[in-house]
């Protein structure tokens, strides 16, 4: 009497289900990959319409310009999916990138130098997951406020000017090549790499992706949401840092006014990525294509002498489309799933 075939009504239930698999599936589909393909439609436009954009200097010199913002992006892609952000990391690039100058010119030791701004990345890293986690500020105020010390704390140090950097071996790191390739493209490719498989392959990615999505329910399933949180924290300040420490070297010089807006630009490249601002969401491919959208546009301005004024707006403006896009997106997903 219980079996399926006594009862009429079970057997229409696989027909009509039939449909919406197949548009859950296709609206699968297109979140996974719209994005890539987006950018795969622009990079074409753009090497058939901009003179010297597909060129390789040009190409080589496009993926150096990002690297930056790539290995940041990689960390702040973690914040945002634990429901968390960052607005300190400009601020943090500035200070490790003049602590490092510093140390170098005061010890000539590459080793010291290094190890010196990777140490002042991950505590200020730390300290802001701890003033997050355990004392329960606003990520907003928190990362807003350490912004403004650490950027104090940069122009102090220097007294406000340029620290000049003359050690070869420190300065290889910006322009070193590897297969032909600038060493902070390695970096960044290794980077992309490294978190990828964190965030997919982990205990630590699942949890940092339960926590975003619900935690409340992480902490009843064992999740410790706090500790997790200020390891997240801290691995953005370490990244940060190296990020700092490499733009030194490339620009020769630790600079307390270094890498202002930063932050604006790193967490647009992972929205455009599809990073969910309301958190429990990432995915790594699509990272890495919302940096190289950053980048591109970027490239393709200063190629066609478009006014560094004009930069801005256009950066506002894709901020703006991201977050519409990270609405759009939570909408769409809550009326599919209803």
């Amino acid at each position: 009497m219980n079996s399926l075939s006594s009862n009429p009504s079970a057997a229409p239930e696989a027909p009509a289900s039939a449909p919406a698999a197949t548009a859950q599936r296709k609206h699968a589909w297109l979140a996974d990959y719209s994005m890539p393909l987006l950018y795969i439609a622009l990079f074409t436009v753009l090497a058939l319409t901009v003179e010297n954009f597909f060129s390789a200097g040009n190409v080589v010199g496009l993926m150096l310009s990002v690297a930056q913002i790539g290995m940041v992006a990689c960390t702040m892609m973690l914040c945002l999916a634990s429901r968390d952000f960052d607005l300190s990391v400009g601020s943090t690039i500035a200070f490790s990138g003049v602590l490092g100058a510093m140390l170098l010119e005061r010890t000539g030791s590459v080793t010291v130098a290094v190890i010196g701004g990777l140490a002042a990345g991950a505590l200020i890293g730390a300290g802001n997951g701890v003033l997050i986690a355990y004392l329960r500020i606003n990520a907003l105020i928190a990362t807003l406020a350490t912004m403004l010390m650490v950027r104090g704390l940069a122009f102090i140090a220097s007294q406000g000017q340029a620290v000049g950097i003359a050690n070869d071996a420190f300065i290889s790191f910006g322009d070193a090549r590897v297969f032909g390739l600038p060493l902070p493209v390695i970096v960044v490719a290794v980077c992309f790499l490294v978190f990828g498989v964190l965030l997919n392959h982990t205990v630590f990615g699942r949890n940092t992706l339960a926590v975003g999505g619900n935690p409340e329910a992480a902490r009843l399933a064992g999740v410790k949401v706090e500790r997790l949180r200020v390891w997240i924290f801290l691995l953005q300040g370490l990244v940060t840092a190296m990020a700092g420490l490499i733009l030194a070297s490339r620009i020769t010089s630790g600079q307390p006014n270094a890498a202002q807006g930063f932050e604006l630009d790193v967490i647009s490249a992972c929205v455009l990525g599809g990073v969910s601002l309301q958190g429990g969401k990432a995915r790594i491919i699509g990272v890495l294509v919302g940096v190289l959208i950053m980048g591109t546009v970027e490239n393709v301005m200063n190629l066609m002498n478009v006014d560094a004024f004009y930069q801005y707006l256009v950066r506002g403006l894709i901020l703006l489309a991201a977050v519409l896009l990270d609405q759009l997106k939570t909408r769409g997903a809550g009326g599919h799933r209803d």
